[in-house]
């Protein structure tokens, strides 16, 4: 019961505080260690040395990882963004390249241009709405 009233307002600010700090710096370094592993423009004896560096010296190890390759770490996670955007633009054209507006504008087109006739236009067009 003594310890519990020992335990005021500025201990469980203090205790957030720290936590708050512990957690940033698991954060870090699991952001430290990702970039250490994907990294293309490092040879595996770089990566070695690294992880090594960062398991032996870890506070020192994280803040010179940051500031000797923070620019690449921005690189790298850049180019992750890019290539996810890329991909999600080219899955959502070949869902919707697929549907029948894609097909209407080409049939209109092939009608514009006099290779299909009116009646043709009409069926086909039946066909790629119902």
């Amino acid at each position: 019961m003594d310890m519990l009233a020992e335990f005021g307002t500025g201990q469980v600010l203090w205790s957030m505080i720290w936590f708050f700090l512990f957690f940033m710096w698991v954060w870090l370094l699991i952001t430290v260690w990702a970039d250490i592993f994907r990294s293309h423009d490092m040879s595996g004896g770089a990566k070695a040395l690294w992880v090594l560096f960062v398991i032996v010296l870890p506070y020192l190890g994280v803040l010179v990882y940051l500031v000797a390759r923070g620019g690449k770490m921005k690189e790298h996670a850049l180019a992750q963004v890019k290539a996810q955007e890329a991909a999600q633009r080219d899955y959502i054209q070949s869902i919707a390249g697929t549907g029948s507006a894609g097909e209407l504008a080409k049939l209109a087109d092939l009608r514009d241009k006099g290779v299909i006739t009116e009646a043709e236009f009409a069926s086909l067009k039946a066909k790629a709405i119902g």
